[in-house]
């Protein structure tokens, strides 16, 4: 009888190790890297198979190429934001910068719960305390990582950090060895990559470049590339086409380490934005043509230019060279993160993203289920550089309606057919105009968003200041 006892122990100790080990291989590593007002139209790789223009002839990434030929590009990924901080917020909470009232940076922060239980590497630990979270780079959020749940991480770092000064002097070309410390951040991510592997366990890494927002920096050698190359548009700029080419650079020390490592069955790699480029260098309100062409506009705007971005997706069960015109957004990246890792698990807060995971194992096709229908963009304060004008966006399927707060003009586009916001439509589809509006009112008023009033600028946006709320 004791025999049997202890064949019965045996087989319950084993099986148990086996879920164990089972549950160690099915979590895999994630990578997030995330670059900083890079446009959408502003690399080598053609992000819409439809649209030539969406790959530069002057601007070389052959790294950003190497990784799309190796998994998934979204021609219509967007950053929650036209702006950096709060897309970054969204990222972290899965959330619209609506619903946390997080809409510039710089902005009090205190209503914020930075305590919150469900960021990224929160529920990653939830799922698996095996795992190990990381952050490097420019964080541009109120706290340290380490409450919002990164074990390691090189600091509470903003643009600063990056070398930026905001003067004139951010827009004249600078050399750097080491330039927007895109190496130094490269090398410190590899080392993190080696150390989990030797310890065989999973990790969650995000890289926040510096690059390629000003101040222009990058390596001599790189510029004089530049310098001497035909541009093709009239906004090509040598200066930042240099810092695009370190930053890819940098890309390819982390593609090298997976390949040496032998971890790419088992490792996701995400690539996306903050947000798009600012449209032309100096920053000018007024201009006839934009760095994010065929894109309007561009950083601090929520047309196209200043919220379309690279989004390209790697990883096991990925089809190679794939794309989906399905659109993603940054606050969509926390729910797929934590269904690639463990789909059953719900995280217990208002979450606005959805999941694409199914979009990436389907060969890029498919249906995001989001709790509200469409993707939500909130500018509600006036700024001298952008459109000057508090705004309000919704896109849903292929048309984007946006709402302007001083005097609720309208404007509709069909994306399909005119990604460059030339036509507004509103007056020809009448309904659609009319239900786009609605959800998007009802969402703001849902969740008791920011809501413009006369004098709010980029200057002064601060919720105890503003007392205005949907």
């Amino acid at each position: 009888m004791f025999k049997n006892y202890k064949i019965i122990f045996s087989l319950l100790i084993s099986i148990i190790l086996f879920s164990c080990n089972q549950n160690s291989e099915k979590s895999p590593n994630i990578i997030l890297i995330l670059s900083d007002d890079q446009g959408w139209s502003g690399t080598s790789v053609q992000m819409s198979e439809d649209i030539k223009s969406s790959k530069s002839k002057y601007f070389e990434t052959p790294n950003l190429e190497r990784l799309s030929s190796e998994g998934m590009i979204f021609s219509r990924g967007y950053s929650a934001a036209p702006v950096c901080s709060p897309s970054r917020y969204s990222i972290q909470f899965g959330q619209t910068t609506a619903r946390l009232k997080m809409i510039r940076v710089g902005m009090n922060t205190k209503h914020i719960d930075h305590e919150n239980p469900n960021t990224i590497p929160k529920i990653l630990k939830k799922i698996n305390p095996n795992y190990v979270t990381a952050h490097f780079g420019k964080w541009h959020i109120d706290v340290d990582p380490k409450i919002l749940g990164y074990d390691i991480h090189d600091g509470k770092n903003g643009n600063k950090n990056g070398k930026f000064v905001n003067n004139k002097t951010q827009w004249i070309n600078e050399f750097s060895d080491n330039p927007k410390n895109i190496f130094s951040l490269s090398e410190k991510a590899m080392d993190f990559i080696e150390n989990q592997n030797e310890l065989e366990k999973p990790f969650y890494l995000q890289i926040s470049h510096y690059a390629i927002h000003t101040n222009i920096v990058s390596k001599e050698k790189t510029y004089k590339k530049y310098q001497n190359k035909e541009k093709s548009l009239p906004t090509d700029n040598p200066g930042l086409a240099a810092m695009n080419e370190d930053l890819d650079e940098g890309l390819g020390m982390i593609l090298d380490k997976i390949q040496e490592l032998d971890i790419s069955d088992n490792t996701y790699i995400i690539y996306t934005s903050d947000n798009g480029s600012v449209p032309t260098i100096p920053a000018r309100r007024f201009y006839k043509n934009s760095i994010n062409f065929p894109l309007s506009r561009g950083k601090w705007d929520a047309m196209e230019g200043g919220i379309r971005v690279p989004f390209i997706v790697s990883g096991p069960g990925i089809n190679k060279s794939s794309e989906s015109d399905v659109p993603v957004v940054g606050y969509d990246l926390l729910p797929t993160i934590i269904d690639l890792v463990n789909p059953k698990f719900t995280p217990k807060q208002d979450v606005d993203g959805g999941s694409f995971k199914d979009i990436l194992l389907s060969n890029g096709n498919g249906v995001i289920n989001r709790p509200y229908d469409g993707l939500i963009f909130h500018v509600p304060y006036e700024n001298k550089i952008a459109l000057n004008r508090a705004h309000s966006s919704i896109i849903r399927d292929n048309y984007k309606l946006i709402k302007y707060r001083d005097d609720n003009e309208i404007n509709l586009f069909d994306l399909n057919e005119d990604i460059f916001e030339k036509t507004d439509i509103s007056k020809l589809k009448p309904k659609i105009s009319s239900s786009l509006e609605t959800s998007l009112d009802n969402y703001l008023t849902n969740v008791n968003s920011l809501k413009w009033r006369e004098g709010i600028n980029w200057k002064n946006v601060d919720i105890n200041k503003i007392n205005s709320f949907y």
